[in-house]
C-alpha cells in the first residue's frame, strides 16, 4: 500500500490486525520458555488458548482484507487478468519469506523447514484470492464450508496405515501420515508439523470466513446493523465450534474444522467491538499503538522473528566466565533482578512488543508503509 492510500483503509481492520501482531509478538518471545503463564503458551494437544488464537486471526484478517483490496481493483476497472499476477507474485513472495525465515541464520539445507507461519499464509491468501475472483460469494461460502466438511471426514474416516482410521493422537493422525510421507527430515518436529500439508486445508476455510465477513462490511447496510451482524455470527460460529468439539475436538496442531469455526467466531467478535469503538463510536486513540503495528505487518512480523533468532543463536560471556544465550544474558540483567521468573518473562515481552512500537511508529509517521 502506497502512503497515499493509508485514508482509505478500514481503520478497525488495522487495530484489529495491530493488536493480533503484538499479540503474536508477545505470546512469541518471553524472557523464558521455562516460565510461562499457561495461558500464554500453545494448548499441550487438544483445547485453545490465547495463544492459539493468533494465527487464525491473522489468516481471517488476510481473508477480509482480500475483499477490499479485489474491491478496490474493481473501483479501478482492472481486469481480472491483472489481477491473477499480482495474487501469485504476492503468494511466492510471503511463501519465500517464510523459507528465508526458517532457514536464518544457518540455512542448513539437510534440516531446512519447508512448512511455517508464512508458507500458511502465502497458501491461504493464494487459494482464498483465486476463490475470490474466481468465484460468486455464495460459492465461497460453500467452498469454505465444503473444506471444513471434507476435512473432517479425510481425518475420520481415512484409515492411517498401522493406525486405522478416525486417529487423533500427536503422531497418529493422517495430516502427521501425509507431512511424515513428503516432508520427512524437514518439519517442524522430528513426525509431524503444526503447519503441514494437510492441515492447510481448513486454513483455508478460516481465510475464506474473512473474505466472507469482508462482503458484509462492505454490503450497503448500516453501521450498527453490520456490528450487530458481525456479533450474531460470531457468537454463532463459537458456539457451533464449542458443539461440534465434541465429536472433533478443538486442536490447533490439526487446526481442526471445529477449532477453524471456534476462533473464527471468536475473530468476527473481536473485529466487531474494534469497528464499533473505531467505526461508529469514533474512539480512535486507544488504537493509535496498533495501528502503527497494522499497518506494516511484514516487518511488524520478520524483524522481530530475525532479532529473536539473532539472540538465541549468539553467545555472550558472563562476568564469571560461564557462557550463555544472549538473551539469557539480557533477560537476567535486565529483567530478572526486579521480579519473579514468571512474572519477569512476562515483562521481557512486554518490553519486545513496546519496543516494535516504538521503531515502527517512525515508519507511521513518516507515512511508510511497505507492500507485497
Amino acid at each position: 500500500m502506497s502512503p497515499s492510500d493509508a485514508g482509505a483503509r478500514l481503520r478497525s481492520l488495522d487495530a484489529f490486525r495491530g493488536l493480533t501482531v503484538a499479540a503474536m509478538i508477545f505470546v512469541n518471545n518471553p524472557g523464558t520458555w521455562r516460565h510461562v503463564y499457561p495461558t500464554l503458551r500453545h494448548a499441550e494437544w487438544n483445547g485453545c488458548t490465547v495463544a492459539d488464537l493468533v494465527f487464525p486471526f491473522f489468516l481471517f484478517i488476510v481473508g477480509v482484507a482480500i475483499t477490499f483490496s479485489f474491491a478496490t481493483a474493481a473501483g479501478r476497472r482492472e481486469p481480472r487478468a491483472q489481477q491473477l499476477p499480482k495474487l501469485v507474485r504476492r503468494t511466492l513472495i510471503i511463501f519465500a519469506l517464510g523459507l528465508f525465515l526458517n532457514g536464518f541464520p544457518f540455512f542448513t539445507i539437510e534440516s531446512w523447514r519447508i512448512p511455517g507461519v508464512l508458507q500458511r499464509i502465502a497458501l491461504c491468501y493464494g487459494l482464498a484470492a483465486l476463490a475470490a475472483l474466481l468465484l460468486t460469494m455464495r460459492g465461497q461460502a460453500i467452498a469454505a464450508g465444503a473444506l471444513l466438511l471434507g476435512y473432517w471426514g479425510l481425518i475420520r474416516w481415512v484409515p492411517i496405515p498401522g493406525y486405522g482410521a478416525g486417529q487423533l493422537q500427536r503422531t497418529a493422525n493422517l495430516p502427521a501420515y501425509i507431512d511424515e510421507l513428503v516432508l520427512r527430515g524437514h518439519m517442524f518436529r522430528a513426525h509431524w508439523d503444526p503447519e503441514g500439508i494437510l492441515s492447510t486445508v481448513p486454513a483455508v476455510a478460516t481465510t475464506l470466513g474473512g473474505v466472507l465477513t469482508g462482503h458484509w462490511l462492505r454490503s450497503p447496510r448500516g453501521q450498527l446493523e453490520r456490528v450487530v451482524g458481525l456479533f450474531v455470527a460470531g457468537n454463532f460460529a463459537v458456539v457451533l465450534g464449542l458443539v461440534m468439539n465434541a465429536w472433533l475436538p478443538i486442536n490447533k496442531d490439526l487446526w481442526t474444522s471445529s477449532y477453524a469455526v471456534f476462533t473464527g467466531g471468536v475473530a468476527l467478535n473481536l473485529l466487531a467491538l474494534c469497528y464499533w469503538l473505531i467505526e461508529v463510536q469514533g474512539c480512535v486513540r486507544w488504537a493509535v499503538p496498533f495501528f502503527v503495528l497494522g499497518t506494516n505487518p511484514i516487518l511488524a512480523y520478520l524483524l522481530p522473528s530475525l532479532l529473536d533468532r539473532v539472540m538465541i543463536t549468539t553467545h555472550v560471556t558472563r562476568a564469571d566466565g560461564s557462557i550463555v544465550l544472549l538473551k539469557t544474558y539480557v533477560f537476567e540483567t535486565c529483567f530478572l533482578p526486579w521480579a519473579s521468573r514468571a512474572h519477569a518473562s512476562v515483562l521481557y515481552a512486554t518490553a519486545d512488543v513496546l519496543m516494535w512500537m516504538a521503531i515502527l511508529s517512525i515508519l507511521y509517521r513518516r507515512r511508510i508503509f511497505i507492500k507485497i
